[in-house]
């Protein structure tokens, strides 16, 4: 990625934890990997970083030697840490709309979203989508998109995101399993550089079933995916017991994990890396990357913030980059 082309931020809910962590992985990056942030300059100021503003992407080589870079952006109201403003609602989601805009268009060579609070854009715009991801893929024009949680040691995809452990049989379909595989696929193709992926698929019953004993999905559903995708020649195994893909020496076996629910998934990698974590959106037409928390109102203004896994995020934004450009 050159310098010509960093990487957009978007501000997120800017009462959250978002403002910090931007002068903080300035503070820690500086000129290494350019970034700018679609934000209200004045969002920015008096935590110890001069922000810069901003004309344009190309300009942020140049403003981030002397301080954070900042394309403003209009919000109605002031940000006050632990307390999102309704008026702020609608400056939040344009901001995100302006830093998909810049992506896709290529003035930016990647998009990274710092956290959003769902309640306060409902509350405040009247936001119809169920979170940051939907909305991406709404702005993107894509059907489906798959959700990645990724560090050094191992990534995850959960088939199932954010529904009820109740409702995950029903949900995982053929389709659902086959396009999270064939997605997650490409994307280790184009954007980690990966010639020929090898993809572990977990069971969703204890044991993976033990041969229908412990339930039918992996004998009615998931082997019969897995068998036809490895007939296309992609690179699986599995049902796999959950319980035993995760340890180090299992985990150096593939290169991604399919899990079929969000804890499934979710608990090995916060294990693993809870501080590093990155979140992916697999399948958009551009990279997105995001820390792998939330607003932490509660930790908001004290200065208390962890920027590991948003610096992880633009680590990982950039490495994309350059993968997809390379290909």
């Amino acid at each position: 990625m050159s310098a010509a082309r960093p990487v957009a931020v978007s501000i997120g809910e800017p009462a959250g934890v978002g403002p910090e962590l931007a002068v903080k992985a300035w503070q820690r990056l500086g000129s290494r990997l350019p970034f700018f942030v679609i934000a209200d300059p004045d969002h920015l100021s008096g935590l110890g970083v001069r922000p810069v503003p901003i004309d344009r992407p190309a300009d942020t080589a140049q403003a981030t030697l002397s301080g954070l870079p900042v394309l403003p952006h209009d919000f109605a109201g002031p940000a006050t840490p632990g307390q999102p403003a309704p008026e702020n609602a609608a400056g939040v989601i344009s901001a995100i709309a302006r830093g998909v805009e810049l992506v896709m268009r290529g003035d930016a060579a990647a998009l990274t979203t710092l956290p959003i609070h769902k309640k306060a854009l409902i509350d405040g715009a009247g936001f119809a989508y169920p979170g940051h991801t939907e909305y991406l893929a709404h702005l993107a024009g894509v059907d489906r998109v798959v959700m990645m949680l990724a560090c050094p040691e191992l990534r995850v995809v959960p088939a199932t995101i954010h529904i009820p452990l109740k409702d995950v049989p029903e949900a995982l379909t053929t389709r659902l399993l086959s396009d999270t595989i064939r997605i997650t696929d490409a994307a280790l193709r184009r954007d980690f550089g990966i010639e020929s992926p090898r993809i572990a698929v977990a069971g969703l019953n204890p044991h993976a079933g033990e041969g229908g004993a412990m339930g039918f999905e992996e004998i009615a559903l998931i082997t019969p995916v897995i068998e036809a995708l490895k007939a296309e020649g992609f690179g699986l195994t599995g049902p796999h017991s959950a319980d035993t893909m995760f340890h180090a020496a299992a985990r150096a076996r593939y290169d991604a994990a399919i899990a079929m629910y969000h804890d499934q998934a979710l608990i090995p990698i916060k294990t693993v890396d809870f501080a590093g974590g990155v979140n992916v959106t697999l399948g958009l037409p551009f990279i997105r990357t995001s820390p792998d928390h939330g607003t932490a109102f509660d930790i908001a203004g004290t200065g208390r913030a962890d920027p590991t896994s948003f610096i992880a995020a633009l680590d990982m934004a950039r490495d994309m980059a350059r993968n997809r450009a390379a290909g």
